[in-house]
């Protein structure tokens, strides 16, 4: 057993019931949690002794949405053609990159994107994985970027016929049955049943993925209704509102995470509730891509928080969220984007043994050591709002996974992180001149 004790800090719960408390130490045995509170540290033969003093120690962020194979696409030097409406985007832009990607393409991704999310406060990524020219393994080779980096996380293949029909669905689903039995014993990263979005995926497809969410016990992990096209196809293709022909095949469970949802009606959020469906907002990606605002957030009984690729950092992305909700009139807080933010904890527990979420004895120990300067009274009653307005990616020190630190004093113990940068940015370059000779 290895025991890791942090003394004298400053804990902040990042979930209700939001709570400070100062001066505790906080003792971990292995990857658990096993006490917290003043003095509990004391007389303790401990491995590691961390000071905590002048620091705030939260739970890990969770990114309840993000598409690792977006790494290599940051500033991408690549012609495309008119991008008027989100089918457009898709095709001149993210089409063509996932169809660039090849298995060291793959890596470098996952291995930047774990890099930059545990560099910000983020422990847990659910990752949305697309390559089309490479589909068998891909997810073997997104799991080892992230367990080379340490963060946690699940994966799955993202189901389409968009490219090769149903030789193209079927090849998804036979990778997302593949790797999510065989994740089963992973302690870092596991499986779910991924689907690009319903207007990809015909009903035999769907069919399949019921099939395959049967056999492995993982939840669905699809994009509905980002863009009102989504729905309008349904409408005119199966004669069916999105979430009703999902419930026809059996896909709305308690361990299923769609994703977006903005344009789907009162009835839907209603039926998706009732099955206890996690759907995650993703506010900086719907702006960026124009698809308008989902409107209907405060109504989503399991809403969590992803950032659609656009990178790992859930502090910038709660506080454009935030902003953007108060831009559109709602009601909303700091504290209730906070706790659907760590409400991901809960999605975390549908795969993986053990509690996520919070400093408490009985806790799986995934943690962030803050260095952050409270220019004002730090207490329950206003941890949320510390969080949105105050705190920031920059505070974050060192974070610890699964009792292990992964990052300590902003470095990765045993990771060449220059290397690795460099090294993806000649694999990018690569990439970019690849999505040249890609038609849309």
């Amino acid at each position: 057993m290895a025991t890791t004790v942090i003394k004298q800090t400053r804990i902040m719960q990042t979930q209700p019931p939001f709570e400070v408390q100062q001066g505790v130490d906080i003792v971990i045995v292995d990857d658990v949690i096993t006490k917290v509170g003043k003095g509990v540290a004391e007389n303790i033969q401990a491995d590691k002794v961390i000071d905590g003093r002048g620091k705030t120690v939260i739970p890990g962020n969770v990114c309840s949405h993000h598409h690792y194979y977006s790494g290599l696409s940051r500033g991408m030097l690549a012609s495309a053609g008119p991008q008027t409406d989100f089918i457009q985007i898709l095709k001149e832009w993210w089409w063509r990159i996932d169809r660039a990607l090849d298995e060291e393409a793959c890596y470098y991704s996952s291995l930047i994107s774990s890099i930059d999310a545990i560099a910000s406060g983020t422990t847990t990524c659910i990752d949305h994985h697309a390559s089309p020219s490479y589909i068998a393994g891909s997810l073997d080779t997104i799991a080892k970027g992230m367990e080379e980096v340490g963060v946690r996380g699940a994966t799955c293949y993202e189901v389409t016929d968009r490219n090769g029909g149903m030789k193209e669905v079927e090849a998804g689903i036979e990778e997302n049955v593949r790797f999510a039995m065989a994740a089963k014993s992973s302690s870092l990263v596991r499986g779910m049943i991924g689907g690009h979005a319903p207007f990809t995926i015909p009903d035999a497809g769907l069919k399949l993925m019921s099939e395959a969410m049967t056999e492995t016990g993982a939840g669905l992990h699809l994009h509905v209704a980002e863009d009102r096209y989504d729905v309008l196809h349904s409408h005119h293709m199966y004669n069916l509102d999105i979430v009703d022909r999902l419930e026809k095949f059996g896909l709305l469970t308690d361990n299923t995470l769609l994703v977006h949802g903005l344009w789907l009606n009162e009835a839907e959020v209603e039926k998706i509730n009732a099955h206890g469906t996690f759907l995650a907002h993703n506010g900086r990606s719907n702006m960026n891509n124009n698809v308008g605002y989902f409107k209907q957030i405060q109504k989503v009984d399991n809403l969590v928080i992803g950032t659609d690729g656009c990178g790992g950092n859930m502090f910038e992305e709660l506080k454009i969220a935030f902003f953007k909700h108060k831009d559109q009139g709602g009601s909303w807080w700091p504290a209730d984007f906070v706790t659907a933010m760590s409400r991901g904890n809960q999605l975390v527990e549908k795969y993986f043994d053990g509690k996520y979420g919070k400093i408490a004895a009985g806790y799986k120990a995934d943690l962030n050591i803050c260095d952050y300067h409270a220019p004002t009274p730090l207490v329950a009653d206003n941890a949320a709002t510390h969080f949105v307005w105050g705190m920031s990616s920059n505070c974050v020190e060192s974070v610890m996974v699964g009792g292990k630190l992964v990052m300590e004093n902003h470095q990765f113990p045993g990771l060449d992180v220059q290397k690795i940068y460099d090294e993806a940015a000649k694999v990018a370059g690569r990439v970019w001149e690849k999505v040249n000779t890609i038609a849309p």
